[in-house]
């Protein structure tokens, strides 16, 4: 089964799924920074050595965005109908230029929402790492999905 086709009873705590292998250019980075995160450092290679970086990097929310679309391009389930937000959002090592990147979401836990029965809870830990396997960015994710039936299940 395609993981992005998967409803919230479809969700397995413990499983977990690897997809991605995206480079990452100095032409991107500088992009990206430009609009959104104009700090020396991901803004010029010169920058980046006056820093404690010792060249250019990319911001943690560009690397965050990455994460974002390979989950989404990969993994995340269609039947998704959006989040309340994550918890620890971390870049624990620098991305540069010419890192290729992959990533892994590993179901944390499930519930099933008592009040809209029609939807449930998964947890996620979403984690992207570069050729090296070195962690470069993580978060866990709380995500609403679509139920197959808004029925309750008879444990409940």
């Amino acid at each position: 089964m395609d993981p992005r086709d998967r409803w919230f009873e479809d969700h397995l705590e413990g499983e977990m799924h690897e997809f991605g292998d995206r480079p990452v250019t100095a032409e991107e980075i500088v992009a990206f920074a430009r609009d959104f995160d104009p700090q020396p450092f991901h803004l010029s290679d010169e920058g980046g050595k006056a820093s404690p970086f010792g060249g250019l990097i990319a911001s943690g929310w560009h690397t965050a965005a990455i994460a974002m679309r390979l989950w989404c391009d990969h993994a995340l389930s269609r039947h998704g109908i959006g989040s309340p937000g994550l918890d620890e959002l971390k870049w624990p090592a620098p991305v540069r230029p010419g890192d290729r990147l992959h990533a892994r979401a590993t179901v944390l836990a499930t519930r099933r929402s008592r009040s809209r029965p029609s939807m449930g809870l998964v947890r996620t830990r979403v984690e992207l790492f570069n050729q090296r396997s070195e962690l470069v960015c993580s978060w866990t994710a709380i995500g609403f999905v679509r139920c197959r039936s808004a029925e309750r299940p008879k444990d409940d």
